[in-house]
């Protein structure tokens, strides 16, 4: 028999995380309890978590879950993981519109759906609608609102109803096919990280087609990657003003948002 305590020694990434799955146990629970032996149900799901995380399976993927923001969100394999600079639409996004207004809002590629869902948590007055290629992962966008989202699948702006919108955000893919960092990533869906050869094949067409779909003085808020700003900056000086880029909590530049002219 082994104890939490034990296993505690281990070093392997999460196992704190992994046992607190496998016993049913808070942090606190699992701290208050050292010396608690693991019955053999309990110690053969534990190894099988272990087993997946060794392999470099992302805790998220294991828990099938994850938090964004203040809130939960189902996660697959068919999604990315959100992640806290993602956060940052959402502070954006907050303090840009008038909450009392009734405002329209696209999320393109909206993956699990955190940032519909969670503008829609914060804003119930404003209509938000969300598109995704993946049917896999608009599945598990529905499973996360509890809204009135309008969800439709297809490529970017393709399966979007003809109607314009006060506010369209993206984290679309942003890395490029050659980036050694990929193998880090392997399990999570490729064609939501990757674009092209410089990583902006995707933001180029959102960027391209996004005039069509806002209304006049409507905003284009988009996540991008590290040392892309200043070319995602002249692809929006032909049709966009007051163009703004902000940092996340790393210092790194993470968000473009600009106004249609």
């Amino acid at each position: 028999m082994k104890s939490i305590k034990d296993f505690l020694r281990n070093d392997v990434e999460d196992i704190s995380k992994l046992l607190c799955l496998a016993l049913n146990k808070t942090q606190e629970q699992l701290y208050a309890n050292l010396d608690y032996q693991l019955v053999d149900t309990e110690l053969s799901v534990l190894l099988g978590y272990i087993d997946q995380r060794k392999k470099g399976k992302p805790f998220a993927y294991i828990k099938g879950s994850q938090g964004f923001y203040d809130l939960d969100f189902i996660v697959s394999p068919a999604t990315l993981i959100p992640r806290p600079e993602t956060e940052l639409l959402i502070d954006i996004t907050l303090n840009l519109l008038d909450k009392n207004k009734n405002l329209n809002v696209l999320d393109l590629g909206t993956g699990s759906g955190v940032i519909a869902i969670t503008i829609s948590e914060k804003r119930p007055k404003w209509k938000l609608s969300a598109t995704d290629l993946s049917l896999d992962a608009l599945n598990i966008a529905r499973l996360n609102s509890t809204k009135n989202i309008d969800f439709y699948c297809g490529s970017w702006f393709d399966p979007v109803p003809p109607e314009t919108f006060d506010l369209i955000v993206s984290n679309p893919p942003y890395i490029n096919e050659h980036d050694p960092h990929l193998q880090d990533l392997r399990y999570e869906p490729i064609e939501a990280l990757v674009s092209g050869d410089d990583g902006l094949n995707d933001i180029r067409e959102i960027i391209n087609k996004s005039t069509l779909f806002l209304n006049s003085g409507g905003y284009l808020l988009l996540e991008h990657g590290y040392d892309q700003k200043d070319r995602i900056v002249k692809l929006l000086e032909e049709s966009y003003t007051s163009i703004k880029t902000f940092k996340d909590l790393n210092k790194v530049d993470r968000a473009i948002l600009a106004k249609l002219r």
